[in-house]
């Protein structure tokens, strides 16, 4: 894939309603998001990482050892508060959100007390709103993620005690 190519398919993202593209093709692969703080973790073409992103975000080289990094941090300061509650992860990746709308009220906030099947955020993938629910009765702790964060599979949202 070319230079104009990648511009090209650039423009017509920025023009579209898309949060995130990705595209792979042999030894190239693209990933464009209007998200905040997303961070690519693979790139195989040497010309994709600078015109692919159409937002500043973090970029990290495709490498084991960067990943294994990556991935240990937050899992070991996760493992340090276990004791204050049980962790709800993200069950896919996509967007999640603490309220209905921007101008509604949170699902819940650190002290409340929820329900079994409570909403405590709504994961979007591919405009689709996935309500997360709370696996039991208890009280929130921590709330692990921020409005409009992008989620990965397994990333702890909310801690309930």
């Amino acid at each position: 894939m070319n230079l104009n190519d990648i511009k090209d398919l650039m423009a017509q993202f920025d023009q579209s309603s898309l949060r995130e593209f990705s595209y792979k093709n042999g030894t190239d692969e693209l990933q464009f998001s209007k998200n905040e703080a997303r961070l690519v973790s693979e790139v195989a073409s040497p010309v994709a990482p600078a015109p692919v992103l159409a937002t500043p975000s973090p970029v990290a080289p495709s490498s084991a050892s960067t990943e294994t990094v990556v991935e240990e941090v937050p899992a070991s300061a996760e493992a340090s508060v276990a004791a204050e509650g049980d962790l709800v992860e993200s069950p896919l990746v996509g967007v999640a959100y603490l309220a209905a709308g921007p101008d509604k009220p949170s699902f819940v906030t650190v002290g409340d007390s929820v329900k079994k099947g409570q909403t405590l955020v709504i994961i979007e993938a591919m405009k689709v709103m996935n309500e997360i629910p709370a696996p039991k009765d208890g009280v929130v702790t921590e709330i692990l993620v921020s409005n409009e964060e992008m989620v990965e599979f397994g990333k702890g949202l909310v801690r309930i005690k």
